[in-house]
């Protein structure tokens, strides 16, 4: 059977089920993910010449990662032709690039050491996402930075946080995208501390006046994101679940980020999407594969990553949802790292979409397990490959020979990096 053939025989056994194939192709092709430019070059950045620090840490050394914002840049769009779907671009601040012998230190940073990712953003028809870069700084004192008790080093980064409102405002108005800014610390302790509160008040306060210097609610959308423990951080983590929850829900305009790899092996962010959209208009998700703790594997089609998105998408939340990729492999190919990521949280929301979640519903509201039990196994088995290659075409890509293209890209590119 040629694909031609095998998707409308796909089409028809979904229809049966009371799902559009066609109608899920094209809303999931209108759907923005963040793609994010840290996997291109281990979370290094353009500010700094030191090691990566901070509580996080990358392993491996692979041939071929970017030492340049244009190799960075030359990657990212590899990336992009290699998979299917809408995106969005989601840098950090420490790839702020400066030229003619300028630097900025990272509390006098400006939007114009972003024009050219603005440029690049533009030309690709993309939107931006932020994040302020609290780690790989000479002015982490102690393992601290909102929650330092010293007020110079604290001062340092809420004016760091400051600069990365407006920045985050000039690549909404630039793109015409509104701008996702996340703020995480890997402040904490290495050991049991004396004072859990005090880092916390401090904090909080911190973060409160970052969120206030003006900026349209339209196009700004700050958030706080949670950790457990990082590493050096490892007993004691300021920005807990708890403290991070709090925070959004107490300041209007604030929204929670979840990172998947950020919680105890025993708790699931799949649960966890529709307790915060019970309360909350807007959630942020940094997407990543967690194997004993924030390891920041490849996201692979595995289970948890399906039950995200069905949730995301049985919740009627995909306008509701801030969808970003955050992980970074240094042991493997680059670019099929950022490839086989994105394109599996493609498929966990193709799946999802392709999923007759009202039936479904609708058996449990009507305590009809034993259905319910058999037609989400039943769906195990549907022909989703078919659908998933009808998209990819639909997208001027395929499901074969882009590893193909990864590893003449090697060969021609990557292998020339010193």
């Amino acid at each position: 059977m040629t694909q031609k053939e095998r998707y409308a025989a796909a089409k028809e056994a979904y229809a049966k089920i009371g799902v559009d194939t066609d109608a899920v192709i094209a809303k999931l092709k209108e759907i923005p993910v963040s793609l994010h430019c840290w996997q291109g070059d281990d979370v290094i950045g353009f500010d700094h010449d030191g090691p990566l620090t901070g509580g996080i840490q990358t392993t491996g050394n692979y041939p071929g990662k970017a030492r340049t914002p244009e190799e960075l840049m030359q990657d990212i769009d590899q990336v992009i032709r290699l998979t299917p779907g809408k995106k969005k671009l989601n840098l950090h601040a420490s790839y702020a690039i400066f030229e003619d012998g300028e630097f900025a230190d990272r509390d006098k940073i400006e939007p114009k050491h972003f024009a050219k990712w603005v440029e690049f953003a533009k030309e690709r028809n993309m939107g931006i996402d932020f994040n302020p870069t609290f780690f790989s700084h000479d002015n982490i004192k102690d393992g601290l930075t909102l929650s330092s008790p010293d007020e110079d080093v604290r001062r340092f980064w809420i004016e760091h946080g400051r600069a990365c409102i407006r920045i985050s405002e000039y690549f909404a108005k630039e793109t015409g995208v509104p701008c996702v800014m996340n703020i995480w610390t890997g402040d904490g302790t290495k050991d049991i501390p004396a004072d859990r509160l005090g880092p916390r008040e401090r904090y909080k306060a911190a973060i409160e006046e970052i969120i206030a210097e003006p900026h349209d609610p339209k196009l700004v959308k700050p958030c706080v994101e949670s950790k457990v423990f990082g590493i050096g951080v490892e007993a004691y983590t300021v920005g807990s679940a708890e403290f991070s929850l709090a925070f959004a829900a107490m300041h209007e305009g604030c929204l929670p980020l979840m990172d998947n790899g950020h919680y105890h092996p025993t708790e699931f962010v799949s649960d966890k999407i529709p307790a915060l959209l019970a309360f909350f208009p807007e959630i942020a998700l940094h997407i990543t594969r967690p194997v004993r703790w924030d390891s920041d594997h490849v996201v692979l089609f595995d289970d948890e990553t399906k039950e995200m998105a069905k949730e995301i998408v049985r919740c009627n939340a995909i306008d509701r949802v801030d969808m970003a990729l955050d992980y970074f492999d240094a042991s493997i190919n680059r670019i099929s790292a950022w490839t086989v990521g994105f394109r599996s949280w493609q498929k966990a929301l193709l799946s999802a979409m392709c999923t007759p979640a009202d039936a479904l519903k609708k058996m449990q509201d009507d305590s009809d397990w034993t259905g319910l039990m058999v037609r989400q196994e039943a769906m195990k088995m549907m022909p989703l490959g078919d659908v998933w290659e009808e998209y990819c075409i639909a997208c001027g890509t395929t499901e074969d020979g882009w590893f193909d293209e990864v590893k003449k890209y090697e060969s021609e590119v990557l292998a020339k990096r010193a």
